[in-house]
């Protein structure tokens, strides 16, 4: 994990990030605000293989950028990358510097939501999933084990069906008990996100983007009445072995 804030980055932790490792294949998803840092812990920016972003909001996507600029200008020239993405998603971060300078440094594959396709070793299932702009979630499978992403949605049965069995969902979880209104279609409580993972039958839960001072115990209390499994909440540094 690289971070687990939703909105914007705290002092002690970044915005969604998770690098996802099988084979020695690495595959970057959500570069949000404030995570490259955390990953040049523990990569360069030359040895992540490709990047996965579930929708273009900026705490998700903004450190594309910088990633980058560190692949185009850092002298090693290593081959485009791969990012994957909805559609126009990244309209935004890619604008941030002329074309020229980057346009060697990324490639953006075609990919068709709700079916599967591979990057590397994963096996990847996708669906599209409510929020404010197009968010896709993610299953990735490799060496007999899953892992379910849902980036940012609101309830949905999507969630449940690419969770199915999975080893592991990191699911999105913005409020504790209540979303606001307005964004109640759009966003997820931990309440929910135990819900889902429960009707999903996961073996494990990891609640992420938290909103900036809400306290982890409390989320992980709320989704442990609704989810009987082990459950987490998404911390830089902490690291899950899915024992693939």
């Amino acid at each position: 994990m690289l971070g687990g804030c939703g909105a914007w980055p705290m002092a002690d932790q970044a915005c969604s990030g998770y690098l996802v490792e099988h084979d020695g294949f690495r595959l970057l998803m959500d570069p949000g605000y404030a995570t490259l840092p955390r990953l040049l812990e523990h990569v360069t920016a030359e040895q992540v293989d490709a990047v996965w972003i579930s929708h273009g909001h900026p705490d998700h996507c903004a450190d594309l950028n910088p990633l980058l600029r560190a692949r185009a200008l850092g002298g090693d020239s290593p081959s485009a990358l791969p990012v994957y993405a909805p559609d126009g998603g990244l309209d935004s971060v890619l604008a941030l510097d002329k074309p020229a300078m980057l346009a060697d440094a990324y490639v953006l594959p075609d990919f068709t939501i709700g079916g599967s396709h591979e990057i590397g070793p994963f096996r990847v299932d996708t669906r599209l999933l409510p929020h404010h702009v197009p968010n896709v979630g993610i299953r990735l499978t490799a060496g007999g084990a899953a892992l379910a992403y849902t980036g940012d949605t609101g309830p949905s049965p999507d969630v449940v069906v690419l969770a199915r069995e999975a080893d592991l969902l990191l699911a999105e979880a913005t409020y504790v008990d209540e979303v606001p209104q307005e964004d109640a279609p759009y966003l997820t409580t931990a309440r929910q996100a135990g819900r889902q993972a429960t009707e999903a039958a996961v073996g494990g839960l990891v609640l992420t983007h938290l909103w900036p001072g809400t306290d982890p115990a409390a989320a992980r209390h709320v989704a442990g009445e609704a989810f009987g499994g082990q459950i987490s909440v998404a911390r830089a540094g902490s690291i899950m072995d899915l024992g693939c």
